[in-house]
């Protein structure tokens, strides 16, 4: 009788086991970079509102390289000690977040 029972309850398992349906989802992700192109200008091109802005806002620190771009933006590589930092701002010197 146990063995009746025992073999009852496998069977029963077993195709309670295949009646379940597996849910399988995909998931895309999409991902776009946008990036202004930037075009390394000198020192002497970056205007005086934007030297005096980063002056003011990142004291002891110096201009290392700069970059425009077609948006009158600039990327500005600044360095103190040892730490470098790009830092952009507008042709007016109003500092942007990116």
């Amino acid at each position: 009788m146990k063995k009746l029972i025992l073999s009852a309850a496998i069977v029963l398992g077993s195709l309670s086991m295949h009646a379940a349906n597996a849910v399988v989802t995909n998931s895309i992700v999409k991902s776009i970079n946008v990036q202004d192109e930037f075009t390394e200008v000198s020192a002497d091109a970056v205007p005086a509102t934007v030297k005096s802005t980063i002056e003011k806002s990142f004291p002891n620190t110096k201009l290392e390289k700069a970059y425009k771009n077609e948006k009158n933006e600039y990327k500005l590589e600044i360095s103190s000690g040892d730490k470098k930092y790009t830092v952009f701002t507008d042709a007016s010197g109003n500092i942007i977040k990116k």
